[in-house]
């Protein structure tokens, strides 16, 4: 056990992950040393920023607590403390299953915990991140919340309503991290396109991204978690014309049956949709599209599973996850609607999708062989270089594997590179 060490250990989604940076930095400030998803932990004191999305990753989270609870009874730690998400919604619960806990805090109090060690917030380091990403990139969350209730979705009864950053904040911490070397923005929230509604009721993603573009040293801006319903298309425009706004976007669809799409209070249509994708494609030559789709939602028929399966056979995602509905306590599905599609077809439909992206992706990456393309370089592994491409987000999206043995490269450095070969998910090349 470390004196006067806090592990930190975040699960789920990148959001949590700069809500355990800012918690790092006050940590530090307040003269604790601090280590970020330690295989090992062993630290003094442990903190785990827990995600409660999903059954999966609720399991996930529970079994990390667990597994920590039986570390400080062994003595290996201290003191444990559990904040984020699942504790957020679930907290008095978790007091009584796992009462080894000190304390548990949700996802908007667990600054309390310093003082609760004793400590203060160092208001100097309000807003200030101690970056776990490599230094050359970073994720900028620019609000929290979510307002638009889908029917299968948890996040507003966890997160609350929308909640715009204001845009002189988010610049500024812009310009704070280029002078720390960041040159890449994965900016992120739950609803990008929503920014700015509660503030004066008119959508400003398009404004803040063209002043982030501006923005000197800013060389790459990558868009995450667009909702498709009253989509503000002068995004489009500013990915058009500024050459450090990359041409991707995340945006989840979800389905593409009008039944489905209504039954999960989506407030699209199938035809919207198809005309969304035909507009970002024609207005924005060349972007990447990463989106994210469900199967076995309740009702689900076989007939809306096919209009699925020809939904991603025409619209030819670069990126695609999919996942199996899980009912969510609470939500509109959980409340109004039967979980009645069998566990197995829900895997089958699930395997079915995935293996036609996989080919669909393996066919648009071997497209990309021979052509010269802008990587930057996140890491050494072995023998390569692994860099990505514009079109490709960290930790999900394809990597360039460029071999190691040519020439010294620097991470964070972008350079040419010609693609030479490709596999199912990865392409490789060579520096020119």
């Amino acid at each position: 056990m470390v004196r006067n060490q806090i592990d930190i250990i975040t699960m789920g989604c990148s959001k949590n992950l700069v809500d355990s940076e800012l918690l790092m930095k006050q940590f530090e400030a307040n003269g604790f040393t601090c280590k970020h998803d330690s295989k090992r932990p062993n630290g003094e004191i442990v903190v785990v920023n827990t995600c409660g999305f999903i059954n999966d990753a609720k399991e996930e989270s529970i079994n990390t607590i667990l597994e920590l609870a039986q570390a400080k009874q062994e003595g290996r730690i201290s003191k444990l403390f559990v904040m984020g998400c699942l504790s957020q919604r679930y907290q008095q619960q978790l007091e009584k299953l796992i009462p080894e806990v000190d304390k548990y805090y949700g996802k908007f109090n667990y600054k309390q915990l310093l003082y609760d060690l004793g400590k203060a917030e160092v208001k100097e380091c309000s807003g200030v991140r101690h970056l776990t990403t490599p230094r050359h990139y970073a994720y900028l969350k620019i609000s929290e919340g979510c307002d638009r209730h889908c029917a299968y979705c948890a996040i507003p009864i966890i997160t609350g309503k929308h909640v715009s950053r204001p845009m002189n904040e988010i610049l500024d911490e812009v310009r704070r991290l280029v002078s720390q070397g960041v040159k890449e923005f994965q900016v992120i929230a739950q609803e990008l396109t929503y920014y700015g509604i509660d503030i004066d009721g008119h959508q400003h993603i398009a404004e803040l991204v063209e002043a982030m573009a501006d923005v000197p040293g800013v060389k790459w801006i990558r868009l995450h978690y667009a909702y498709p319903t009253h989509f503000p298309y002068e995004l489009l425009r500013v990915m058009r014309e500024k050459h450090n706004v990359c041409r991707y976007l995340d945006i989840a669809l979800q389905h593409i049956s009008d039944h489905m799409l209504t039954a999960m209070r989506r407030h699209v249509t199938k035809a919207e949709t198809y005309e969304l994708i035909r507009r970002l494609r024609d207005e924005v030559p060349g972007i990447h599209l990463r989106t994210t789709l469900m199967v076995g939602f309740p009702g689900e028929t076989e007939a809306d599973f096919n209009e699925l399966m020809e939904f991603v056979r025409v619209a030819r995602f670069e990126r695609m996850g999919a996942f199996a509905y899980s009912e969510e306590e609470d939500t509109y599905s959980g409340i109004h609607y039967t979980d009645d599609v069998p566990a197995e077809v829900k895997q089958a439909r699930l395997d079915k999708l995935m293996a036609l992206q996989q080919n669909i992706s393996a066919e648009i990456e071997a497209e990309k062989v021979g052509s010269v393309m802008q990587v930057v370089i996140d890491r050494k592994e072995g023998d390569y270089y692994i860099g990505r491409t514009e079109f490709c987000s960290p930790e999900v999206d394809p990597e360039v594997l460029i071999p190691a043995h040519d020439r010294a490269l620097r991470v964070g450095n972008f350079y040419q590179v010609k693609i030479t070969h490709s596999e199912e998910f990865d392409i490789y090349g060579i520096v020119q």
